[in-house]
């Protein structure tokens, strides 16, 4: 779902690291933002309608044979243009000036020499922080263009040609580790591309409810609907829209928390007056899931089989047309895109079955988790339902290391539940953004009783993060750890060994599978 009437700039993406922070940065100054491949035609720019265009770094050398490049016409389309890092080197590059491979790379925080105080870093002092991550550099800009900082290895670490409002920085403002970063992208939004600040949730809720509605008309609608915050959100927004054509499905496909199903089932009929139909497809998921151990069949075969129970009850209800999900932009992200690996397929996104006949509705596509809290409270959702745990669709089956059976999600179960209880006890459930237990296909020799035993391990996982992108480990108290680790062993015989994932994002990622 694309939102036609905000005012917006556009991020141009090179495959960088950092390319979906820009977004972010941008969203947090009130100003919407898209993210399009770099390949985006020139036809299709002007028709966005955008206030400003920001190239975004990218991992690529300019000298590599298959380097990323955009039409050139874009510089003639009188729209603000922000290069940043290979966007600036692309941009030097293509209106004629010089790039090379630095002898020495730059990467981590560096000195920012600034001598000329243009519109974008008006206000700024002679001597700034910067983030750098390069290995090639702009050794002379193109014509007509100053340069307007520098570092001790680039020469040109910043540049503009302010009559036709073109900009390029080597280092990354959107990165916490540039410290003025944040008010240069605001420089950049509001004093040169003249926005407003005019994204809000409130904005988009409108917006998005006009959409939905005109989308979708007098048609029957369904909304695969979980409980989680995602689903939730997504479900109560279209209810907004279309009222009564909504008809939530939930589906328990055994692969759930321990007593989820029976709290959704209440919850929601109760709270929202959703029309809510209970499937009950735990046979179903786990016999097709039965020797199956690696994760990406697994994601494919749940995202599958969701659409097959979802038209199966679309059928039931007559003339429904689509299907509303909540899925995020990490979600699209992971999935793979023009300009982004493969990472997993999520159920919801790459592991969407080709022929499925439904038209689906995404109100939640362009957003990121702590963006969806936000919207819930704009619709009034209350906070049981918006600071739910985030639990990915297939469920413990990602959770589970590889073959998916009942036993094995009867032991995770429980083992999940009392790490739930245990952080809940210390006060620690809304300190945390995610946090949950994982059982690897893995035994090991332990002894209890005086007796050995050869038992499962279960590892726990608790993460900070604001927007699935990136996470890091939570220091959990030691006393908690150990609270939780002599319970499951303790109570779930299956289980001789609690392990605690120590891992940022990246390199892993915040599931398992």
């Amino acid at each position: 779902m694309l939102l036609h009437k905000q005012e917006k700039v556009i991020v141009l993406d090179f495959g960088g690291q950092y390319s979906h922070l820009v977004a972010r940065r941008s969203r947090e100054l009130k100003v919407f933002c898209e993210m399009l491949p770099f390949s985006t035609s020139i036809e299709e720019l002007k028709a966005r309608g955008a206030k400003g265009i920001i190239f975004s770094g990218g991992p690529s050398s300019i000298y590599d044979h298959s380097a990323p490049a955009c039409d050139p016409g874009i510089y003639n389309l009188g729209i603000p243009i922000l290069g940043i890092c290979y966007g600036m080197q692309l941009m030097a590059r293509q209106l004629g000036g010089a790039v090379s491979r630095a002898v020495h790379r730059e990467f981590g925080r560096k000195e920012l020499q600034v001598f000329e105080r243009d519109r974008l870093f008006a206000g700024l002092e002679q001597v700034e922080q910067c983030w750098m991550s390069h290995g090639d550099l702009v050794e002379a800009p193109p014509p007509a263009f100053k340069v307007t900082a520098m570092t001790g290895e680039a020469p040109v670490a910043a540049m503009s040609h302010p009559n036709l409002d073109l900009y390029a920085v080597q280092f990354h403002p959107e990165v916490v580790q540039t410290p003025k970063g944040q008010e240069i992208l605001k420089k950049f939004l509001y004093d040169i591309c003249g926005c407003q600040g005019l994204w809000t949730m409130a904005s988009f809720l409108e917006e998005t409810v006009s959409e939905v509605r005109r989308q979708v008309g007098d048609k029957k609608v369904l909304c695969g609907l979980s409980g989680g915050v995602d689903s939730s959100v997504a479900a109560v927004l279209v209810q907004r829209a279309v009222g009564d054509h909504l008809t939530c499905v939930f589906v328990d496909h055994g692969l759930l928390r321990k007593g989820e199903a029976e709290q959704v089932l209440k919850i929601f009929p109760d709270k929202f007056k959703i029309n809510l139909i209970g499937v009950d497809a735990r046979e179903r998921f786990l016999s097709r899931l039965a020797g199956v151990s690696d994760p990406e069949r697994k994601r494919k075969i749940i995202g599958e089989e969701f659409i097959r129970v979802f038209e199966e009850e679309a059928d039931k209800l007559g003339q429904v047309d689509y299907l509303v999900q909540g899925t995020l932009y990490p979600d699209v992200v992971e999935s793979g895109t023009a300009t982004a690996a493969v990472i997993k397929s999520h159920h919801n996104v790459g592991g969407l079955p080709e022929d499925m006949r439904l038209k689906l509705i995404e109100p939640l596509c362009w957003l990121y988790k702590d963006e969806v809290r936000a919207l819930g409270e704009e619709l009034g959702m209350p906070e049981e339902v918006l600071w739910r745990q985030p639990f990915p669709g297939p469920g413990l089956g990602v959770r589970i290391l590889g073959e998916v059976t009942a036993a094995k999600v009867a032991i995770l179960q429980e083992a999940d539940a009392i790490f739930t209880e245990e952080i809940r006890k210390a006060g620690l459930y809304r300190q945390i953004w995610q946090f949950f237990a994982v059982l690897p296909d893995l035994k090991s020799v332990g002894v209890m009783g005086d007796k050995r035993t050869y038992a499962y391990t279960v590892a726990l996982r608790a993460v900070h993060s604001q927007d699935a992108m990136t996470a890091d480990w939570v220091r959990l108290p030691y006393e908690v750890l150990e609270a939780v680790s002599s319970r499951i062993v303790s109570e779930i015989k299956d289980i001789n060994r609690v392990v605690y994932d120590i891992t940022t994002k990246p390199p892993s990622t915040i599931e398992w599978e």
